[in-house]
């Protein structure tokens, strides 16, 4: 039978298929690209001109000068030389075009994802994002920044060479402030962190856990809204993603990695997105934000019923989804 759940952060209902959960998917195949690859090396007079290059460990024996590159987008949503002044038009207001746009090109492998690659590798590419957001929150027209990888073309992914993005806007999102003020409202009911709330529940029930190590605990989400969702969060609280040490850093990879190869073996490399949700750069009600990575494998098709309701049909509840995973590659760790 269905079940409505709710989503304990932002009051967010979505719809279970129970009785006859789903647990296997057909997923689409495409060619590969037969195009030069601008992310490739020696292809790098196609892209802009590199913000921050980190070169190759051992230059004598790879095939590029780099390890890993961070570019301006070459058709950014979003321009830092455009005005953040706002307007209005009668009853409608605008901003004017402002925000960072940026490409971080992962590997130099055309074939690699974060998944394949090795441990410092992947560490890399974690301590960039986080470098990045520390940058750019100098400026004080950024009000939130979300870091996101497209995987795949089903994913939106548009080059087929792996790579995420950044995106630095003049706007908190409204979909960030539903989970912020979320927060806020539990902790002033309860003076505590519902995500922290929700990790203690999880650490006595073990029903939902996929990864854990010392610092992060992997998830499927009680009212997960897509089959096989998966979020990462710090074990101790953390409102901002930029806040993580060096030390954190190689914990962080380790659940990414994990995650992703059991997706990756589970389902048979499907697409998917990831997003590192942080908090706002300004806003004292952030505190109680929990920051935290949601990885959503592309399994099914968004359609009337959720644009029309904002309910999600979900076909596989997330205790079935955290037991297929726990499966992949050994016992929970």
């Amino acid at each position: 039978m269905p079940q409505f759940r709710k989503d304990p952060v932002n009051g967010r209902w979505v719809i279970v298929n129970m009785e006859t959960p789903r647990v296997d998917f057909h997923l689409p195949k495409h060619a590969s690209s037969t195009k030069t690859c601008p992310f490739c090396p020696g292809n790098e007079a196609m892209t802009p001109p590199a913000i921050m290059t980190y070169p190759a460990k051992n230059p004598a024996e790879s095939k590029s000068a780099w390890q890993l590159r961070v570019i301006p987008n070459k058709f950014p949503a979003l321009r830092i030389e455009e005005s953040a002044e706002r307007t209005g038009i009668g009853i409608y207001d605008r901003i004017g075009g402002f925000g960072a746009h940026e490409v971080i090109i992962e590997s130099p492998d055309h074939h690699r994802d974060i998944a394949d690659l090795s441990p410092a590798d992947a560490e890399l590419i974690l301590r960039v994002y986080r470098d990045r957001c520390l940058d750019l929150r100098k400026d004080k027209r950024i009000h939130f920044i979300l870091i996101f990888k497209n995987q795949g073309w089903d994913a939106g992914a548009s080059l087929e060479h792996p790579h995420s993005q950044l995106i630095g806007l003049p706007i908190v999102p409204s979909r960030l402030l539903g989970e912020v003020r979320g927060s806020a409202d539990h902790f002033a009911q309860t003076e505590r962190c519902i995500h922290c709330d929700m990790l203690d529940q999880e650490k006595l029930d073990k029903k939902l856990t996929i990864f854990s190590n010392d610092d992060f605990m992997a998830i499927t989400p009680f009212a997960s809204r897509f089959p096989f969702e998966v979020w990462i969060l710090p074990k101790n609280h953390a409102h901002s993603f930029d806040s993580i040490t060096d030390e954190k850093l190689p914990g962080l990879a380790s659940a990414l990695q994990a995650t992703l190869r059991k997706l990756k073996k589970l389902l048979g490399n499907p697409a998917y997105n990831f997003m590192i949700y942080t908090s706002p750069i300004h806003g004292r009600e952030a505190k109680s934000f929990h920051w935290h990575i949601e990885v959503i494998p592309h399994l099914t098709e968004v359609a009337g019923f959720e644009l029309g309701t904002g309910f999600y049909l979900n076909p596989t509840p997330a205790e079935l989804a955290a037991e297929q995973l726990r499966s992949v590659e050994g016992e929970m760790s």
